[in-house]
């Protein structure tokens, strides 16, 4: 037997209606080591049909960018700078810098068009560390972001600021066992 219930916009309660508004999470730790757990958060909510994108700023090696993302189960959209190397220094040449410009710019751009319900922003305190990213624009990422978004910044060092403005703050650390 199924059962249909079909309701109408206009008998909807407007009260119960009410969007559910993204959190903001940060997981740091004194380590670099933890992007497994996040990417595999990433991939099994994407698996569930919600709509992700991964930005991993400081990775580089494989000439991604903005126009070649990896597309991965339907959902999941994985971005990389478009750089022959992985940054590691705040010393970039111009070519360097625009690519991980054009990258910051369309992450800015993606999480204002509402394209994604997870925004992860992986290496992001690096990336202000290194004063590669303003972290002026990031906090004003965070507060201006349309509200059902969901982000997730990861990265060791993470500034007080984003701290303060969290929902929820994971730190990790290496437990070793006598």
């Amino acid at each position: 037997m199924v059962a249909q219930v079909e309701t109408r916009p206009a008998a909807l309660n407007p009260r119960i209606c009410l969007e559910v508004e993204g959190l903001v999470q940060i997981v740091t730790a004194p380590h670099r080591s933890f992007f497994t757990n996040i990417m595999a958060q990433a991939l099994r909510i994407a698996g569930q049909g919600t709509r992700v994108l991964v930005v991993q700023f400081l990775k580089g090696g494989i000439r991604m960018g903005p126009e070649h993302p990896i597309q991965l189960c339907q959902n999941l959209e994985w971005l990389r700078c478009n750089l022959p190397r992985c940054i590691d220094t705040p010393e970039l040449d111009e070519a360097e810098m625009q690519a991980l410009q054009d990258l910051w710019q369309y992450t800015q751009q993606a999480v204002r068009s509402q394209q994604y319900e997870l925004v992860v922003l992986d290496e992001l305190s690096l990336a202000i560390h290194l004063n590669l990213i303003a972290e002026a624009e990031v906090l004003a990422l965070i507060e201006h972001r349309p509200r059902p978004i969901d982000m997730i910044l990861t990265g060791p060092e993470m500034p007080s600021s984003l701290l303060e403005v969290a929902d929820q703050v994971t730190q990790l650390r290496r437990s070793f066992c006598p």
